[in-house]
């Protein structure tokens, strides 16, 4: 009932994993993203156990294709499972299950995984994958909601779509990104507006948290409130309205 894509960019380190279903608030469930170490998405007849055990397994250096021959070897549901899986070294590994529902399946390339359940067809993950490679250029995260848009054009679930999800972590184990349409009509294109929102304002308080490295993070306003001001001063220059629902954004 559900496709995702789970990716790495080798270039910033950041883990991402995004996912699209006829399914009530897929994204509670399906991704499980260590900051800086592996990203994991758990669907079918979905098992949260099997997204943070693996997701906690491969944080700790377990490779992606050890943490997976055990879960299914515990599981007596494994055949109605499915899940895909990025380790820390980029290695990725993929189970469907034998009693996933039609069409079902899975496919890799280099630092990228699609799987998907109760498709239309093959095409859904074959033309997520494709999309994916052929936008490199872009953020993570674009490049995900790209790639997922390509995946609904080509049928995706094949019930339609009721919920979806996009989640991002650089170096921590709290998000950087996350994004949830969890009942709406055309979730994709929701978070493509929930992006945009987050981008007016929420993407540079972001840049100021504290992390590992640096536990206090930033703690003057000032590179905030500027950022904030020259995004919302761009925005206006380019004719763009703001896409979030507060009302005092453009006043």
């Amino acid at each position: 009932m559900t496709y995702s894509i789970v990716a790495h960019d080798a270039e910033t380190g950041q883990y991402g994993v995004a996912v699209a279903s006829r399914f009530f608030a897929v994204g509670a469930l399906v991704p499980h993203v260590r900051g800086g170490k592996c990203a994991v998405a758990t669907q079918a007849f979905v098992s949260p156990i099997w997204g943070i055990e693996a997701a906690d397994r491969m944080a700790a250096g377990e490779a992606a294709a050890d943490v997976l021959a055990d879960l299914v070897a515990r599981d007596a549901g494994q055949a109605i499972r499915q899940i895909h899986m990025i380790d820390s070294a980029g290695r990725i590994a993929a189970h469907t299950g034998a009693d996933c529902v039609d069409w079902c399946g899975h496919v890799a390339g280099d630092g990228v995984s699609v799987a998907g359940n109760m498709l239309a067809g093959a095409a859904v993950i074959d033309e997520t994958l494709a999309a994916y490679h052929a936008h490199g250029h872009l953020p993570l995260a674009e490049r995900l909601m790209t790639a997922m848009e390509a995946g609904a054009a080509a049928g995706g679930d094949k019930r339609g779509t009721q919920s979806a999800a996009l989640v991002i972590h650089r170096t921590e184990d709290y998000p950087w990104l996350s994004l949830r349409a969890d009942d709406h009509p055309d979730p994709l294109a929701e978070l493509r507006r929930l992006h945009d929102v987050a981008f007016e304002r929420y993407a540079h308080v972001a840049e100021a948290m504290p992390t590992r490295a640096n536990f206090s993070g930033t703690t003057d306003r000032t590179g905030i409130d500027a950022a904030i001001k020259a995004a919302d001063e761009k925005r206006k220059a380019e004719g763009r309205p703001s896409r979030s629902f507060a009302t005092d954004l453009d006043g």
